[in-house]
């Protein structure tokens, strides 16, 4: 007489943001270099001192200006970062972009 049991247990895991922007940022590092071109980001002035982030056809994240610094945020409306200049806030709302949403990675038109 042959009996299997199965031992084999599951367990549900709950990752913070900070975790699974590190696993994203891993993986896309561990990509290979043959990935295709970021999609095309373009930016519009929305307000006075707002700037709105477009990636691959899809809503980015905005940078806007308070006081005499730039506060971007990526398109879930976290953080990315507070910088100095509107350049420095949209290259790295871009670069982080690339990173968190890969899926939406085009050709440059």
């Amino acid at each position: 007489m042959t009996t299997t049991v199965n031992t084999a247990t599951q367990a549900e895991v709950t990752l913070d943001t900070d975790t699974v922007d590190t696993i994203a940022i891993l993986e896309a590092v561990a990509a290979p270099s043959s990935r295709p071109k970021r999609a095309k980001v373009t930016w519009v002035q929305e307000d006075q001192g707002e700037w709105i982030a477009g990636y691959g056809g899809y809503f980015g994240g905005s940078v806007d200006k308070r006081g005499d610094r730039y506060v971007a945020s990526d398109t879930f409306g976290l953080v990315v970062g507070d910088f100095a200049s509107l350049e420095e806030a949209q290259t790295k709302l871009e670069d982080q972009l690339h990173v968190m949403l890969p899926s939406v990675i085009r050709p440059v038109e």
